[in-house]
Formats: structure tokens, C-alpha cells, sequence
């Protein structure tokens, strides 16, 4: 297939007018999808009933380079993009570090995350199909937020299942979400047989993203006029997210500048896909020496403790069986993590790039990300979310080493969003009641050893 210039794809407000697929740079693809029953491939045909019909097509395509951005969605980005790309001067002068940090800050919309240009690409294509509506589940709440503005902006009915745990502890996010129309159920929750069966089995769960993902697909293939969408994870949402990374290399071009480091936090990879794609790219084709750095939290450690196999995507097992580093679908994190990043496993297509060695991760415990998001938010003006805040940990780590070394390597990194709905996570770290758990050996061993048995 010819390749197509990407320059003819960049307007002159730096906004990209293509998604781009990283997978079509890859020298070894992401693992296949597979039917849980005949652990045969996922065909387009059998995704049909959960998936939208343009979302299947993109999750499936591991070649097409670009994907054009759809005009309706294109004016939609406008509101908001192109984000931000800052220099963070004041965090600089405060390290004393010689390093130069950027960071990309996604938190300039009104859901206040990165999430929104996900959420509206596939509120457009639910809409073109002509859908009545759509369901999804959501850790944090930020996926939530951003899918019910895009399905309010486009007249769909939106169904949110929201893990229980973040239900209760953000109740300011679960409130934007209603304002915006959407249904908001607390998960796992006794509306649905999934949600049912978990709870009898799991009697006063806090919930996963894993139990969440359940019943939004049984809901979904159960409603006609309606198909799940997912914020995170899947091929096509790494694909929608990439104007984050794209918009990012052609500022960074702009002043001739080549990054020695992209950090990004990772839970299930919708950002921290946006944010590398380009720069892997350069790195795959050998035009970039650049570490790439995935930060995980500590207690829900997928990259760095987890197992490369084939698993369910969901608790419930009603889902496709994808390969990615995963805990075990019935994985289920300490209700004490005040972040998202809540996921059992980690995007196909960033786990095979792991495996290959093109990327580094590392684990974090959550009291030193506040640490690091209450240093950034005093000199840098922005209250950090706590999922981006793992990134920062990270930046300023890496920053103090040039620190001791006296080395000027440039350092950027994905502020994924704002963490004004976050306060009460905020709170309990100024209190002193927040600690760093961190599961043991044998809690992991429990639900790796569940892995469905895949040759």
C-alpha cells in the first residue's frame, strides 16, 4: 500500500485531520481478538452486535495508515484543539534540573480529560449507524463524563456503568454525567444477570472496570438500537487518540526539538497510545532514540507483575479474549486507589510493543504521585488528575537524575486531565488516610491462575 505523506494531513493550526494506526508500523502486530468459545479469530460478523459497524472496521485494520477525521467530529475537535503543548518552566527552576519538561496538557475541555476524543468519534459513528443509543462503563469517571457530552451534543441516549467504588468516592463526576442526560448505575450492580452473579459470588465487591465492562455488553446486545463502547484498550481507541501524540511531535517539530523521553500513565493505554504513536513510529523505523516510559500504580500493576497471555476483557467472561499483560479478568483492586487506571490488562497493541522491548514501565504507589501532583499543581498552576499523576511522578524523577548527572535531555509527558473532581482523593492524602497498598505475590498468583487455557 502506497504511503501517504502525513503532511497533507496537518493544517495550518497544527490540528490533524487523519487518525493515525500504529499498528501499520509495527513489526509485529497485535494479537488477534479471539471468540472465547472456538479461540478462533475474531470475526467482523460476530463483533457486529456489541460494536458499531466504521468501529469494528478500525479495530480489525492493522495497515491503513491514516484514517481520515470525519468532518462532523473534525469540527467537534475545535472546540478544545489543538491542546496545549507546555513548557514547564516554573517545575524546572523548582527541581533545579537542567532537563527541559513539556507536557500536554488534555484537561482543556469540559469533561476535563483526553477521553473526549475518543468518546466523540464513537458517539458519531454510533449516530451514522443510526443507533438510538449507547452503554459503557467507566473507573474514574472520566470516560463517562466525556461519552455522555458526546452523546448529549449528538442526541444519543447514554447508559454508564460506573465502578462502585468511584461511584461513591466521586460523586461530583457521577453529577456532570447526569447533567449531561446520561443513566449512571453503580457496578456490579443487581440490574443486570452479570451483575448479579458477582455480587453473590463477591458479596459487597467495591467493583473493577473488569465487572463494569460486563454489564454495559450485556445491556448493549440485549437493547436493540443499541452497541457498547469502550474508553480505553482497544485498537480503535489507541487509533482516535493518536491526535494527542501527533499534535505533540508537530509542535516539538516546529522549534527542531527531539524528545529523549514521552512518559505516560497507563491503565488500560488509550492516552499513553495517543501520546507515543508518532514518536514509536520514528523509533521503529530508526529515526528516533528515545525511551518510552509507561507508568502503572502499584496496585493494579498490569506492565510490571502481570502475565503476557490471552484473557477476557470483562469479569464476566462474556467478552472477546485479548492478548495483553492482565492480573486475570477477576483481578479486582484495593477500593483504597484513588485513581482510574483500574484495568486487569493493558491494550493489545502497547503490550506487544512491551514484549518487543520498544517501551520501559513502572510501578508507582499512590501516596508518592500525590506527592509529585501537589509539587506540580503549587508551581505550574494546574491541579493534576490522579491518573496523570503517575506520569509526573515519573517526569520528576527522571528530571532529578540530569539533576546529578548535569544531563539536558528533554522530557515530555501526557497531562491526561484535570483533578478538580478529585478532591476528596486530594483530601484523604492531606489527612494522612491514604496508604500505599500493594498486592502480594499470592493475591496475584489467585487470579493469573485463572487465565483461560489458550494454545
Amino acid at each position: 500500500m502506497e504511503k501517504i505523506p502525513y503532511k497533507i494531513y496537518l493544517t495550518e493550526d497544527e490540528m490533524p485531520k487523519a487518525w493515525y494506526n500504529i499498528r501499520s508500523a509495527m513489526k509485529n502486530k497485535p494479537a488477534p481478538l479471539l471468540n472465547p468459545g472456538t479461540h478462533e479469530p475474531m470475526k467482523a460478523e460476530e463483533l457486529a452486535p456489541v460494536f458499531c459497524e466504521e468501529l469494528i472496521k478500525q479495530e480489525l485494520d492493522n495497515d491503513t495508515e491514516y484514517f481520515p477525521i470525519p468532518q462532523e467530529v473534525y469540527d467537534f475537535y475545535k472546540m478544545y484543539r489543538p491542546s496545549p503543548l507546555v513548557r514547564a518552566y516554573c517545575l524546572e527552576k523548582a527541581l533545579g534540573t537542567p532537563a527541559k519538561i513539556y507536557y500536554k496538557f488534555e484537561g482543556n475541555n469540559t469533561s476535563g480529560s483526553h477521553k473526549l476524543n475518543s468518546a466523540i468519534a464513537q458517539a458519531y459513528y454510533a449516530k451514522m449507524q443510526g443507533l438510538k443509543g449507547v452503554t459503557t462503563e467507566t473507573g474514574a469517571g472520566q470516560w463517562g463524563t466525556a461519552l455522555s457530552m458526546a452523546c448529549s451534543y449528538l442526541g444519543l441516549d447514554c447508559k454508564v456503568f460506573m465502578v462502585k467504588v468511584s461511584y461513591e468516592q466521586k460523586p461530583f463526576r457521577r453529577e456532570v454525567m447526569r447533567t449531561y442526560g446520561a443513566d449512571v448505575t453503580p457496578s456490579p450492580s443487581m440490574t443486570t444477570e452479570i451483575g448479579k452473579k458477582i455480587l453473590a459470588e463477591h458479596p459487597g465487591t467495591t467493583g473493577s472496570l473488569g465487572c463494569a465492562i460486563s454489564e454495559a455488553v450485556e445491556v448493549a446486545v440485549s437493547t436493540p438500537g443499541y452497541r457498547y463502547v469502550l474508553g480505553s484498550v482497544l485498537n480503535q481507541v489507541l487509533l482516535h487518540q493518536s491526535i494527542i501524540g501527533l499534535e505533540t511531535q508537530a509542535a516539538l517539530n516546529k522549534y527542531g526539538i527531539k524528545p529523549d523521553m514521552v512518559i505516560g500513565c497507563a491503565g488500560g493505554g488509550s492516552n499513553l497510545g495517543g501520546l507515543i504513536a508518532p514518536f514509536m513510529r520514528d523509533k521503529i523505523n530508526g529515526d528516533l532514540d528515545c525511551r518510552i516510559i509507561a507508568v502503572e500504580p502499584a496496585s493494579c500493576p498490569s506492565f510490571t507483575r502481570g502475565k503476557y497471555a490471552y484473557d477476557f476483557c470483562d469479569t464476566g467472561m462474556v467478552c472477546p479474549l485479548a492478548k495483553m499483560y492482565t492480573l486475570g479478568s477477576g483481578f479486582i483492586p484495593a477500593p483504597n486507589h484513588a485513581g482510574g487506571l483500574r484495568y486487569h490488562g493493558m491494550s493489545s497493541i502497547l503490550s506487544q510493543l512491551y514484549d518487543d522491548g520498544l517501551m520501559e514501565a513502572v510501578a508507582v504507589p499512590q501516596t508518592e504521585v500525590f506527592k509529585a501532583a501537589e509539587q506540580f499543581a503549587r508551581v505550574e498552576g494546574i491541579l493534576p488528575a490522579p491518573e496523570s499523576s503517575h506520569a509526573i511522578k515519573v517526569a520528576i524523577d527522571e528530571a532529578m537524575k540530569c539533576k546529578e548527572t548535569g544531563e539536558e535531555k528533554t522530557i515530555v509527558f501526557g497531562l491526561t486531565g484535570t483533578g478538580y473532581f478529585d478532591l476528596v482523593a486530594y483530601q484523604k492524602f492531606h489527612d494522612g488516610e491514604m496508604d500505599d497498598y500493594i498486592p502480594t505475590d499470592e493475591d496475584l498468583a489467585k487470579s493469573i491462575s485463572a487465565l483461560p487455557p489458550v494454545d
